[in-house]
C-alpha cells in the first residue's frame, strides 16, 4: 500500500507521498503524476490538508440493504447517483459546521474512490483499471431539506459537508474491508464493503456512461445502516480497515 496526501506548511500547500514518518513532496497532484521533487519533510511538522481536488464529486445512495430499510426506501434497480459541490470538502481534523441548526443533520460514513485516468463508457470488468486509490469520506446530509427538495445536491453540499481523508491509498483491495463510524466514542455504523449492493467497479461503469470521469474525480460509494444526527460539540471518527482514522468535530455555522 502506498499513501498520498495534501499538506500545508505555513502558507505553502503541496501533495506528497508518505513513507514512514516522512513526506516526499511531489511536483504535481499524485493522481496526475507521481514524480518527487527530491524534497523530504517530517510528517509530524506538517498540517494534513485535503488530499483531493476533484473536478466532480459524486455520491451514491441506497447501496446497502440495511440503510434502504432504515430510510424506508425501496431498491431502484440501478445506482442512485447525484453530484455534491467540491466546495463542501473538509479535511481531517476540520470542523463540520451545521448550516441549519433547527434541521436534522445526519452523518453518513462511506468508502470514497479517487479516479486515476480519464474514463468514459467503461464496462465493469475494466473499471478498476481507472482507479487511482481510495480514501474515507462522510456525506453530511440535511434531512429536512432532503425530504422537501426533489434533488439531493443542495442538502448535501453546504460548506464542510464532505469530510474526506486523511490520506489516499493505492494498491489496496477494498471489496471486503470494514467501515465504521464512532460518534463521541460510541459505535454508530459498522459494516463490511462486501455488503454493498453495487461494487466499486459497477458504480464506476454506471457513472461513466456518456460522462467522462477525469483524474482526481471522487465518488462516494454509499453508507450503511446506523446513520444519525450530529450536534455541536460532537466528535466523529470514521475508519476503514486499518487505515488512519478520519476525525472531525461539529459546530454551528
Amino acid at each position: 500500500m502506498r499513501t498520498f496526501g495534501g499538506f500545508k506548511s505555513g502558507d505553502r500547500f503541496f501533495y506528497g507521498e508518505i513513507r514512514g514518518d516522512e513526506v516526499h513532496i511531489l511536483k504535481n497532484p499524485f493522481w496526475i503524476d507521481i514524480e518527487a521533487t527530491g524534497e523530504v519533510v517530517g510528517l509530524t511538522s506538517m498540517v494534513v490538508d485535503l488530499p483531493v481536488a476533484p473536478s466532480k464529486l459524486m455520491a451514491v445512495g441506497l447501496n446497502y440493504s440495511e440503510h434502504i430499510a432504515e430510510m424506508k426506501r425501496t431498491p431502484l434497480g440501478t445506482p442512485l447517483i447525484w453530484f455534491k459541490s467540491p466546495g463542501s470538502l473538509l479535511p481531517h481534523d476540520g470542523t463540520i459546521k451545521i448550516a441549519f441548526p433547527e434541521h436534522q443533520t445526519d452523518f453518513e460514513a462511506e468508502l470514497a474512490v479517487v479516479i486515476g485516468k480519464a474514463v468514459k463508457n467503461i464496462p465493469a470488468e475494466q473499471a478498476l483499471d481507472f482507479v487511482f486509490g481510495y480514501t474515507i469520506g462522510l456525506d453530511i446530509s440535511d434531512r429536512d431539506l432532503q425530504k422537501t427538495e426533489k434533488q439531493f445536491g443542495r442538502c448535501k453540499s453546504f460548506d464542510s459537508y464532505t469530510p474526506i481523508g486523511p490520506f489516499v491509498y493505492t494498491d489496496v483491495e477494498v471489496s471486503d474491508v470494514s467501515l465504521e463510524l464512532r460518534q463521541n466514542g460510541q459505535l454508530r455504523q459498522s459494516t463490511r464493503t462486501n455488503r454493498m449492493i453495487y461494487s466499486v467497479a459497477q458504480i464506476i461503469s454506471f457513472a461513466s456512461q456518456s460522462l467522462t470521469l477525469f483524474p482526481g474525480d471522487v465518488i462516494l460509494t454509499g453508507t450503511p445502516a446506523g446513520v444519525g444526527p450530529i450536534h455541536a460539540g460532537d466528535e466523529l471518527e470514521t475508519t476503514i480497515d486499518s487505515w488512519p482514522r478520519l476525525r472531525n468535530t461539529v459546530a454551528i455555522a
